[in-house]
């Protein structure tokens, strides 16, 4: 068994954001010569998520709208602000979920017909990191 560790980091421009990542962990997954066994990838931050959904921007705009519907952003608005002023960034993360783990098959990742890996930013303007953990042979 083999293992493979890389990690990319990603800066937003907004707040909040959802960015595609699949080709980031296509490139992960090529150089770690794994081609049976699991990706896992997991942003290193409690206030983002990664998960796995239709590449549309409707979609992805629908997504941004419910959770500030949800969680909306207010500065003075939850007990977790002090000093920070993102609670609604936690709440959000715990909503859309924390990592994905797909399958890898004959050296690629075993998708459903229009499934793609994302990278949700819900408290952004700075460097996050990104784990790529690949495990098989």
């Amino acid at each position: 068994m083999k293992s493979f560790r890389k990690e990319i980091t990603v800066t937003t421009k907004k707040r909040y954001d959802i960015v595609h990542i699949t080709p980031l962990v296509e490139e992960a997954l090529r150089e770690s010569g794994i081609r049976e066994g699991i990706c896992l990838v997991n942003p290193m931050h409690i206030t983002a998520s990664i998960f796995i959904n239709d590449n549309e921007s409707g979609l992805h705009a629908d997504f941004l709208e419910w959770l500030e519907h949800l969680a909306p952003y207010n500065p003075k608005g939850y007990r977790h602000n002090v000093g920070e002023d993102n609670g609604d960034a936690h709440l959000k993360r715990q909503i859309m979920g924390r990592e994905a783990v797909i399958a890898v098959t004959n050296g690629k990742l075993d998708f459903g017909t229009w499934e793609q890996i994302f990278y949700g930013e819900f408290d952004g303007q700075r460097p996050k990191r990104i784990l790529i953990k690949i495990i098989g042979e």
